[in-house]
């Protein structure tokens, strides 16, 4: 690359004056080292976006809701649920699946960071999707 004198403080508009003064090979190289320092600029923002997400996306349903949840399910299932208990059941369906809901947000921002689909971030991370017959 060649050298150049410039002063020590500069416009952007003398540094763009500067960097017209290179030949293609040099501004490519130019180029690539200005999104290298972009990209290692914002990698601490990144991590700490992907690291919130994570967090958020590993979050799990309180455990006394999961209990509940779960003998409600099983009193269902044995068809020995009252009315009251098929209310809460309905209930306790609808804080789960807006949790599920809000997860499911949260992988797609996570997917937009890395700029991959969402399948491919769910196998990254071994989520499987559920099957419900």
């Amino acid at each position: 690359m060649p050298k150049m004198q410039v002063e020590l403080q500069l416009s952007s508009e003398d540094l763009l004056k500067v960097v017209e003064q290179l030949n293609q090979a040099d501004l490519k190289q130019f180029i690539s080292q200005v999104i290298a320092l972009q990209a290692q600029r914002n990698a601490p923002s990144l991590q700490q976006q992907e690291s919130d997400l994570l967090l958020k996306i590993n979050q799990s349903i309180p455990l006394n809701i999961q209990k509940s949840y779960n003998n409600l399910i099983d009193k269902r299932d044995a068809e020995n649920l009252t009315d009251d208990e098929y209310r809460e059941l309905l209930y306790l369906t609808g804080i789960i699946e807006k949790q599920q809901a809000q997860r499911i947000e949260y992988l797609i921002e996570l997917a937009k960071l890395r700029c991959i689909s969402l399948n491919t971030l769910m196998e990254n991370l071994g989520i499987q999707t559920q099957v419900y017959v």
